[in-house]
Parts: C-alpha cells; structure tokens; sequence
C-alpha cells in the first residue's frame, strides 16, 4: 500500500523553527521526487519545496528560500521540512506529495499530476 504521512506540526511563535516529517512507503523516495505544498491565494496548493529522487538536488519557492530546507532519511524513507524564522503568513496546512522537481522560472518547484501520491497535511500555526 503506497503512503505518504506527514506529522510535526504545531503552534509556534514568530521567528521560531518547526520541523516537519513525511515518511514514505517502503522505496518510494527512490522511484519518486518529494516536495511540500500550502495553500495558495490563487492555487489550491502551493508548491514550496522539492527533493529530486534521482540526484538529491533540492529546490524552493521564493517565498520560503533561505528559511527553510528539505532533506531526506534513507533508513526510515522520511523527507524533512525545516521551517526556520517562521512568519504568521506561514500559517498553513502543509502537505508531502510526490512529483517531479523543476527550476524553470515562475513554475514553482514541483509539480504533480493524477497519478501522484499525496499526505493527509499537517498543521502549521504561527502566532504570540
């Protein structure tokens, strides 16, 4: 059975850090790139992140370059989100999914389509 499962989120003041966790089913992390999503003004999901399966080359939105970064565990096929300096504006429900890594301009950095595989979404909720 193919899953994603995210976990890690939580409440957090501005400026902290919070790290989120997608463990994937057994060799998926190495027939599949893994990025993270959050809801968009205009997008039912942002891109933000992305981790290609073949090289490990990672790849970000502009809006969180710099404060976060994605890694992978090979031993528990777990991909990691690392949300530094966290904004209220971060506030989201954040997803891992499976895709393919892209840096063409203003496309985002992974993109999915139908026969991808998705997480349930964690909760991010910064604020004082």
């Amino acid at each position: 059975q193919v899953q994603l499962v995210e976990s890690g989120g939580g409440l957090v003041p501005p400026g902290g850090s919070l790290r989120l966790s997608c463990v994937a089913s057994e060799h998926l992390l190495d027939w599949y790139s893994v990025g993270w999503f959050r809801p968009a003004p205009r997008k039912e999901r942002e891109g933000i992140a992305c981790r290609s399966f073949s090289d490990g080359t990672t790849h970000y939105a502009d809006s969180v370059k710099d404060r976060f970064t994605i890694s992978r565990d090979d031993a528990p096929n777990t991909v990691y989100l690392l949300m530094n300096d966290l904004r209220p504006e971060d506030t989201a429900v954040y997803y891992c999914a499976t895709g393919i890594c892209s840096t063409v301009p203003g496309i985002g950095p992974i993109k999915t389509g139908s026969y991808d595989y998705w997480g349930q979404g964690t909760q991010v909720t910064v604020s004082s």
